[in-house]
């Protein structure tokens, strides 16, 4: 198996202590757990506990402890804080969002799509027309999924043919003499 060594080290199944009331919690994602870790540690170099123990106690290697300490002793426990996430801010605001997700609510034919489906292609078409911002597909599938929450559902195929009635009764007159036999 692969390892890191660091705070979000691969394969670590430290979990911090239940709370009192001894409830069982969700489970953390990377980041809290990660998160975690560090205010544990804190906590640990607070006390005065030696980085082999500490390292062993959150699950990381001694040269992240070390890291980590150094970093404490200069900063003080905000230097072990997460932070924001860097990288080009998104190219729709929280009020645009708000927008889109009205607008898809609202259904694909409300907007002049034959069929009620959306696809990767009408949703970027409806963002250029509500908010004016061209999004590549894969922006869009972002848009979607993380700050929609939707998920991918594929619909059911069914023959133009289909006839329920049909159906209904070739179940309840032709299914139970065929499975009687001869």
């Amino acid at each position: 198996m692969w390892w890191r060594c660091g705070w979000e080290a691969v394969g670590v199944a430290y979990r911090p202590p239940p709370s009192a009331a001894g409830a069982s919690l969700p489970p953390l994602s990377r980041p809290q757990l990660a998160e975690a870790r560090r205010v544990r540690a804190v906590e640990l170099f607070e006390d005065g506990v030696s980085n082999a123990e500490i390292a062993q106690a959150v699950g990381v290697c001694a040269e992240s402890v070390r890291r980590r300490r150094r970093a404490w002793e200069e900063g003080g426990a905000s230097a072990l804080r997460r932070r924001a996430a860097t990288g080009h801010p998104p190219k729709l605001d929280d009020a645009q969002v708000e927008t889109v997700r009205a607008a898809l609510g609202r259904g694909a034919q409300a907007h002049g799509f034959e069929a009620d489906l959306w696809t990767l292609e009408r949703v970027g078409a409806v963002v250029e027309r509500v908010t004016g911002v061209v999004l590549s597909r894969a922006s869009v599938w972002r848009l979607l999924t993380g700050r929609l929450g939707w998920s991918l559902q594929r619909p059911e195929r069914q023959a133009v043919e289909r006839d329920e009635s049909e159906i209904a009764r070739w179940i309840a007159h032709e299914w139970p003499r065929i499975k009687k036999g001869p």
